[in-house]
């Protein structure tokens, strides 16, 4: 698609000549979004669609990384002889590989383009979704085959990471913080939607005989192949919609060798300490909420609550980039740090009184506010990141911001988003993992939660250090 060229008056009344914009469906040549006249007339409708298509994406990988918290507490109904531990080690290692892979996954976007890795992932989703339709209908599957497809999970884990690389250049700097909560809300509020979705449809037998043969669970019938064949036909169209309607950017290509040169900044590493205080949390608690409640408090059922702590998380997140975006992001993510600190502290009292009457409603309250703290932090320390390499690259002045400068602080943070993200999302792993380690060393899980208490009162002071004081060197 082209475009007349469009002539606007700068501040210093000299006349300025936009380039021509091709624009195919594969690849955008040029994208210049900081300025106005061509975000209003192009670039808008066009990073719009491609957040569209994105988000619908990224949730879908999110479903597939997060199926197993939700199947995982069926297991044992329908005849498999797993102990607890086992348990919370299939709920847990799908966040192993989602993390491993996700700096390679941000990589890929300015390598081979974002649509085209875009389209590369969500066909790998097909891959453990497959194989859960196929393991879960006959008891006799081993052990480690569902250990593999746990790990084959983390491809759902992995498309974050490239996809708000991927979204970080569609946006100008003063819309980043929203766009980017858009963004990795929809893919978050995939695993809500796995743990509401999964206990609907393995009751029913809604795929016929295409679906394959269901499971005794005492007098019920359940069919555990659901929870992931029911995402199977949405992943193909997502392969679709991401072929017609998403786009790669010129401007975001940059080399290995340039994007490694980001390890060596501390403050790629200060905010992944961060990020994964927020975020990685959140995934965390998500992955685990479930066999807690259900380790903890035998007599509720956990799916009919532990889809609401995700879906709150999940829901919020845009508000924390939103909120980034007008007081600031390390001051939304200091004053979350502290709230999360309460929460977990009250966390700890109600599973000291969990036998009371009312125990796991205050334990159930406690943990809805780690989710709302966990989620709004999630939106104001991404918002943070592009901030941080607009001021080191000085490009935080508007109007005499150059497009270099302008573009540089851009891949740059679209690196920093890839590694934060990664390492993270080793949350999903960790968290569930503690709580399942800490339940067989001492009977419970408050050994692990008060580990998470002091890294909180850590990433509190860390904000406060280098990114919300007065004489912070990056204040944002």
């Amino acid at each position: 698609m082209s475009r007349e060229a469009i002539t606007m008056q700068s501040e210093s009344t000299l006349e300025f000549k936009m380039p021509e914009v091709k624009t195919n469906p594969r690849t955008i040549e040029h994208w210049d979004v900081e300025n106005e006249s061509f975000w209003k007339t192009t670039g808008r409708a066009i990073a719009l669609r491609n957040l569209a298509f994105s988000i619908f994406a990224e949730f879908l990988a999110f479903t597939i990384w997060q199926v197993w918290s939700a199947v995982a507490t069926q297991l044992p109904a329908v005849g498999f002889k797993f102990t607890l531990n086992e348990l919370f080690w299939l709920a847990a290692l799908p966040g192993l590989t989602g993390a491993t892979l996700r700096m390679p996954y941000a990589f890929m976007v300015p390598i081979v383009g974002g649509r085209n890795w875009t389209l590369i992932s969500t066909a790998l989703l097909l891959f453990p979704a497959v194989g859960i339709v196929m393991a879960v209908q006959n008891p006799e599957t081993p052990y480690w085959v569902f250990l593999t497809l746990a790990l084959l999970c983390g491809f759902g884990g992995g498309n974050f990471a490239s996809s708000m690389a991927n979204i970080n250049f569609f946006f100008p700097k003063r819309r980043k913080g929203f766009a980017l909560g858009l963004n990795a809300a929809g893919g978050n509020i995939g695993v809500s939607v796995v743990q509401f979705v999964t206990p609907l449809v393995i009751g029913l037998s809604i795929f016929g005989s295409f679906g394959g043969s269901g499971q005794m669970a005492g007098t019920k019938t359940l069919f555990l192949q659901n929870a992931a064949l029911i995402w199977i036909p949405f992943i193909v169209i997502a392969f679709g919609t991401t072929w017609f309607f998403m786009n790669n950017l010129h401007v975001s290509r940059s080399s290995v060798k340039e994007q490694l040169t980001m390890l060596k900044d501390k403050n790629a590493w200060i905010m992944s300490l961060l990020y994964m205080g927020t975020f990685g949390s959140f995934i965390g608690y998500s992955a685990g909420f479930p066999l807690l409640i259900k380790s903890q408090f035998p007599n509720v059922n956990p799916l009919q609550f532990a889809f609401i702590g995700p879906l709150v998380g999940s829901v919020i997140r845009p508000v924390g980039g939103w909120l980034g975006d007008k007081i600031g992001g390390a001051r939304v993510t200091f004053w979350n740090f502290a709230v999360m600190g309460l929460a977990v502290s009250g966390v700890i009292y109600f599973l000291s009184i969990k036998t009371e009457p009312g125990a796991f409603y205050g334990f159930f309250a406690m943990f809805l506010i780690l989710f709302v703290a966990a989620g709004i932090g999630n939106g104001s320390t991404y918002r943070m990141i592009p901030i941080i390499y607009m001021r080191k690259n000085n490009a935080h002045e508007g109007a005499t911001a150059t497009t270099e400068s302008l573009n540089r602080a851009n891949r740059q943070s679209g690196v920093v988003v890839g590694i934060t993200s990664a390492i993270a999302a080793y949350g999903a792993f960790f968290v569930p993992k503690s709580y399942g380690t800490s339940i067989e060393l001492t009977g419970g899980p408050s050994g692990a939660l008060i580990l998470f208490l002091a890294f909180y009162i850590g990433c509190l002071a860390a904000t406060y250090y280098f990114y919300y004081r007065k004489k912070a060197a990056y204040p944002c």
